[in-house]
């Protein structure tokens, strides 16, 4: 039988578990900020998720992004239809791949924004 003690404990160990994953989403997340974006590539996945989720690019022209990130890192000249930056690569306990932003474009504008990883 559970006492009442024990599951004040248990409580506990789920609060503090639920406070300490929100700390570590919070140090690898941060809002995108456009020069940052230019200045520290390396750092770009902590924007990737902002950029994603506030649909930063959605409905933007080829060139719109372009002025906004820069000119993507890897370049396709045999494809309009695709954007792609480099991430760098997060932290993380095994190997981690480097990852890219990928942007899909479908009549020069910005339909889908994916991340990637090599």
């Amino acid at each position: 039988m559970i006492t009442l003690e024990r599951l004040k404990k248990i409580a506990l160990v789920f609060v503090l578990a639920t406070i300490i994953s929100i700390v570590f989403l919070s140090i690898f997340q941060d809002k995108f900020d456009a020069t940052e974006w230019r200045v520290n590539p390396d750092v770009r996945y902590k924007m990737a998720n902002d950029i994603i989720e506030q649909k930063v690019l959605y409905s933007k022209t080829r060139e719109e992004v372009i002025q906004l990130l820069g000119l993507p890192d890897v370049l396709d000249v045999s494809s309009t239809d695709y954007l792609a930056y480099k991430l760098g690569t997060p932290p993380n306990f095994f190997d981690a791949e480097p990852q890219h932003l990928v942007i899909k474009l479908e009549d020069n504008k910005v339909v889908k924004v994916v991340v990637e990883q090599d």
